[in-house]
């Protein structure tokens, strides 16, 4: 096993052994979505701590050592890693308090969860199970690095691209683009498509159901692994 800092054993117990993500915490997220107001969630919130938060938590708690073979700089942990239900609502239109999914994010150790640096992403709604890897909004001087590394080392961010797990797994890089090649790199750069990227990230969708299984847990590790060597090459770049 590759060398990491490993997640405190007592931590680890506290959670059940992940058999699939309960129909019940997907039931539970269909009804918050229809009374998705404070009084109904507090009425409700032992339902979503043991429906949703913890079979969750357990998922996280069985991710680690899987990462912990392809990734060990990463921070898989059970409470830090998954984002809280309640949204932020200070700058949207939609006041509605809850989220009606349940979603992790993996950093860098040390870094917080959100958009610095390049990671993996795990979600889990009603009808859909949505996950990957990379920087979804990288800011201005992020975006300078990492085009900077894709010009200064083409041929290993191709690799990157060209590899077969990935190619199997996602087949593309996804994320919006700019319609011209940034400023400061030439109209015919060879690698003028990866540069207009605004965006570095891949992806998969699945239904539901494929949560519910035991198995769940090796194919989101599969999916991490093959995003690695993306979210490694982005994190290099911006240091």
């Amino acid at each position: 096993m590759a060398k990491g800092k490993e997640i405190p054993l007592s931590d680890l117990e506290f959670f059940p052994p992940f058999g699939g993500f309960p129909r019940d915490g997907i039931d539970f997220m269909k009804r918050l979505k229809r009374n998705n107001n404070r009084l109904w969630f507090e009425r409700h919130k032992e339902e979503y701590e043991t429906l949703v938060k913890l079979p969750m938590q357990s998922l996280i708690a069985a991710l680690q050592p899987h990462l912990e073979v392809f990734a060990p700089e990463f921070d898989i942990h059970p409470k830090k890693s998954l984002f809280r239900i309640y949204r932020d609502v200070r700058f949207s239109k939609d006041k509605t308090p809850y989220k009606t999914h349940v979603a992790a994010h993996f950093v860098l150790r040390g870094k917080p969860k959100g958009v610095e640096g390049s990671g993996f992403y795990l979600h889990i709604e009603p009808g859909e199970v949505f996950l990957g890897g990379g920087v979804y909004m990288p800011d201005g001087d992020q975006l300078k690095k990492i085009r900077k590394a894709i010009a200064g080392q083409p041929d290993r961010f191709l690799s990157v691209l060209e590899q077969k797990q990935f190619k199997t797994t996602f087949k593309r890089l996804q994320g919006e683009k700019l319609q011209r090649v940034p400023q400061g790199y030439e109209p015919d750069h060879p690698m003028a498509e990866w540069l207009k990227h605004k965006q570095f990230f891949v992806w998969v969708e699945w239904g539901e159901a494929r949560s519910f299984r035991e198995k769940f847990i090796t194919d989101v590790a599969e999916v991490f692994e093959a995003a690695t060597p993306l979210v490694r090459f982005l994190n290099e770049a911006m240091g």
